[in-house]
């Protein structure tokens, strides 16, 4: 039987869950199948709440917390999670995204954070992460609203946007929605700090293929870049490989649409939600 895999409480929250649950189950001188048994949920659900990659739902935590006598334990630490809107991995690309200068962003699948309505970002965060409950929901997109406040400092960041022409085409939320939505992006496009393209289909594959990219540029910091894809992002600092995803940033930047075609293409997509 391999070893167990080294875990790193200070890595993030759930981490520290991890470990915790690990040395309680431990203690009790029960596997994870056994420990799973008892609940009842699969051993592999309890091999990802160990590992931190997963956050056990309220009641089968709670059932944890008195199962392995940890006197109330699991339950604080449960809540303190709950309680952060924000994941771990997504904090820290928020405080660099805080002091930013310069943002570049492609945007693979929906309009960026700082650019989304309440109802289109209630949307989706509404389907994906369904396990969600309403109160949780709401919670995380005034998190997101609160975030835009950056837009509107007295010297605000560039913010330079390439949207997938998917980003513009999906209904996410109903025709409403989007038209609300695409609304808000045309009326960005007009701020001296931020610039809108889209990527057209027609341009067909390019270097950005399989998630989002941001590269945040400082005033005297070196640049920083994150890889976002579904509910998951990597934080990348090492120059060399920052400057490999600025290289495939400006690749795509270049095969987008000017500014002003880029608009036009979004009207266009407005009015077809319209019909």
């Amino acid at each position: 039987m391999p070893a167990p895999k080294e875990l790193d409480a200070s890595a993030s929250l759930p981490a520290l869950y991890g470990v915790k649950l690990r040395k309680l189950r431990t203690r009790a001188g029960l596997t994870q199948r056994q420990l799973g048994g008892k609940i009842p949920i699969a051993h592999s659900r309890i091999a990802q709440f160990e590992l931190g990659k997963e956050v056990p739902p309220e009641d089968v935590n709670a059932k944890l917390d008195v199962l392995l006598g940890a006197d109330g334990d699991l339950v604080d630490l449960w809540g303190h999670i709950k309680r952060t809107p924000y994941p771990d991995w997504a904090r820290k690309f928020m405080e660099y995204e805080a002091r930013a200068n310069a943002m570049h962003k492609y945007m693979a699948h929906s309009v960026p954070g700082l650019l989304q309505t309440e109802a289109y970002a209630r949307e989706l965060l509404r389907l994906g992460q369904p396990w969600c409950t309403v109160e949780e929901v709401e919670e995380m997109v005034a998190a997101r609203m609160e975030r835009q406040l950056l837009l509107r400092r007295k010297q605000p960041p560039l913010l330079w946007v390439v949207l997938d022409e998917s980003v513009i085409r999906r209904p996410v939320g109903g025709a409403t929605v989007m038209r609300e939505q695409l609304a808000r992006v045309i009326d960005a496009a007009t701020a001296p700090c931020v610039e809108i393209q889209v990527l057209p289909f027609a341009a067909g594959g390019h270097s950005a293929m399989g998630g989002s990219l941001t590269v945040l540029s400082f005033e005297s910091d070196p640049d920083v870049a994150y890889l976002e894809a579904g509910h998951a992002g990597v934080l990348v600092e090492d120059r060399a490989v920052v400057a490999h995803h600025s290289y495939r940033y400006d690749l795509v930047h270049a095969q987008g649409l000017s500014p002003e075609a880029s608009v036009a293409l979004i009207q266009k997509a407005m009015k077809e939600f319209a019909s």
